[in-house]
C-alpha cells in the first residue's frame, strides 16, 4: 500500500505543470480573441440570413441576402453587376496601393537597413517615419486637400511655373487621389516587416556574395529578396486586408464618387439595411481570407519566422 500512496501522492510530471501554466497564461488573450473577434464574426454570419423590410428586422433564416448582393450577376455576364463591378473596382485600388507601398517600403527599409550603419540613427529615422501616425487618419487625408484642390498649392504651383494653364481637375476627388492616401496612410504597414527580415539577415551572407564576384543587383535579387520573403508577405497582407475594407479614405478623397466594397456596406449600415450589410461583409471576408491563403501559400511565414 505504500508505494501506491506514494504514487498517488506525486507531483504532476515538470512538462504537464508548464503547459498547465502556459494554457493559464493564454487564457486571457483566448478570451480577449474570443469576446472581440469570435463572437462579433459569428453575429455578423447570423445576421446575414435573416429578414429585414423597411420597419424591421426578423430572426428567420433565409439566403435572399446573398441572392440580393449577387443579384443579376451570372445572367448579365459577361457584363459586370454591380457587385462584381464594385469589388473589381475595389481590387484595383488594391493591387496599385499594394505594388505602389511595396517599392516605396522595399526601398525604404533597404536604405535604412544596409545604408545607415549606427542602430541609433537607423531607429531614429524609423521613429521619423511613424510621425505621422501621430495624428488621425482623418486629418492626414484632409491635410491633401489645400494641396491638391483646384485652387491648391499644387495647381497654383504649376500655373505659375507655366506647365498647365488651367487647375488640373484630376489631382482631387478622384482615382489618383484615393490612390495617393492609400500609399501615404500605409507605406509603413508594408515597410515595417520588411525591415524586420532585413534586420535579421546575415552580413556574412551579403559579403559572402560579393566576394563570389555578385554585383549589387545579383545580391539583391539572389540573396536579400528571397530571405525578405516573410517580410513581404506580411507586408502584403497588411496591405491588402485594410485596403479591401476601406471606406473612409474612399469617401473623403474620392467625393463620395468612387465606389468600393466597404462603401457599399456602410451606406447599407446607414440606412439599417443590417441584413445584407452583414451578408456583404461575409462575402469580403471570404474574399479576404482567400487572398490570405493565397499569399501564404507563397511562403510558409510561421516556418521562416
Amino acid at each position: 500500500m505504500a508505494p501506491e500512496a506514494g504514487l498517488s501522492g506525486a507531483k504532476p510530471p515538470r512538462n504537464a505543470r508548464r503547459r498547465n501554466i502556459a494554457y493559464w497564461q493564454a487564457a486571457p488573450f483566448a478570451l480577449l480573441f474570443l469576446l472581440f473577434f469570435v463572437v462579433p464574426l459569428v453575429l455578423t454570419v447570423l445576421v446575414s440570413f435573416w429578414t429585414y423590410d423597411e420597419y424591421q428586422i426578423t430572426p428567420d433564416l433565409t439566403l435572399q441576402n446573398y441572392r440580393d448582393v449577387f443579384d443579376g450577376c451570372i445572367a448579365r455576364l459577361p457584363d459586370l453587376c454591380v457587385t462584381f463591378a464594385t469589388y473589381l473596382s475595389t481590387l484595383k485600388f488594391c493591387l496599385l496601393a499594394w505594388g505602389t507601398t511595396l517599392l516605396l517600403g522595399f526601398g525604404i527599409a533597404y536604405f535604412l537597413s544596409f545604408h545607415i550603419r549606427t542602430t541609433t540613427v537607423q531607429m531614429g529615422l524609423f521613429l521619423l517615419c511613424t510621425v505621422p501616425f501621430w495624428t488621425s487618419n482623418v486629418i492626414r487625408m484632409i491635410a491633401w486637400v489645400p494641396l491638391l484642390g483646384r485652387n491648391g498649392l499644387v495647381n497654383q504651383g504649376l500655373m505659375a511655373l507655366g506647365i498647365v494653364d488651367t487647375p488640373l481637375d484630376w489631382l482631387l476627388y478622384s482615382e489618383f487621389s484615393v490612390l495617393l492616401a492609400f500609399v501615404h496612410l500605409y507605406t509603413l504597414f508594408m515597410m515595417v516587416p520588411i525591415f524586420n527580415s532585413m534586420a535579421r539577415i546575415d552580413r556574412s551572407l551579403i559579403e559572402a556574395a560579393r566576394d563570389g564576384g555578385a554585383s549589387g543587383w545579383q545580391t539583391l535579387v539572389h540573396v536579400i529578396l528571397p530571405l525578405c520573403k516573410p517580410g513581404i508577405v506580411i507586408g502584403s497582407i497588411f496591405v491588402l486586408t485594410i485596403v479591401m475594407g476601406d471606406f473612409v479614405t474612399v469617401g473623403i478623397m474620392g467625393g463620395q464618387q468612387i465606389a468600393s466594397v466597404g462603401k457599399v456596406i456602410q451606406v447599407q449600415m446607414s440606412y439599417l439595411q443590417f441584413p445584407i450589410a452583414a451578408a456583404n461583409a461575409v462575402v469580403l471576408l471570404a474574399v479576404v481570407l482567400m487572398m490570405i491563403w493565397g499569399l501564404t501559400k507563397l511562403v510558409d511565414v510561421r516556418r521562416e519566422l
